[in-house]
């Protein structure tokens, strides 16, 4: 199993190198943490599962995909914070609903799985606010998708998302 990549969105960034390293039927990894590297061979994958906020350059690679691996998924976080700005780096909601669509129509709706992820409560968001987002997405997504994922924000955790929202003056509060 295959998954590319939770970490690294392959698909925004890097999917003509993906699918490039799957026909050459390698790639070398170089673990973060202690910077060894290791060799992963797609000789046997029997599954690939794509994580993106943005995998619109994944549908140029869909006859590809269906043709050589036919088993794979994609994780697509699709949230709704282009007005609190939260997410500043992705396309606007309309875009990535409409790739969506596009994506759920081409390899069909149980290959394309829904997160909202993170769910998160600020000082613009409350917890009405935030359930009337859902709601208005999975309205829109209903007949494309047979899954909603979602997480809870954990921001303590992350010291780079505390220090962006703390410069664009963004107060998290916990969910409880």
């Amino acid at each position: 199993i295959i998954s590319a990549s939770r970490s690294t969105d392959i698909p925004a960034f890097y999917m003509d190198w993906f699918i490039n390293r799957f026909k050459i039927g390698y790639i070398k990894w170089i673990n973060p943490f202690n910077h060894t590297s290791q060799y992963v061979s797609f000789k046997e994958t029997r599954l690939i599962v794509f994580w993106s906020k943005n995998p619109k350059s994944l549908i140029k690679h869909i006859n590809y995909l269906n043709e050589t691996v036919n088993n794979y998924y994609i994780q697509f976080t699709l949230n709704d914070y282009d007005k609190e700005n939260l997410e500043p780096n992705v396309p606007s909601i309309n875009d990535r609903i409409e790739t969506f669509i596009k994506l759920s129509e081409m390899i069909g709706k149980e290959k394309v799985i829904w997160r909202f992820d993170p769910l998160i409560l600020t000082n613009k968001i409350g917890i009405d606010e935030l359930l009337k987002k859902v709601e208005k997405l999975g309205n829109q997504l209903k007949n494309y998708t047979n899954k909603l994922v979602i997480s809870f924000a954990d921001i303590k955790s992350y010291k780079k998302v505390q220090n962006n929202l703390r410069k664009e003056k963004i107060k998290y509060q916990e969910f409880n």
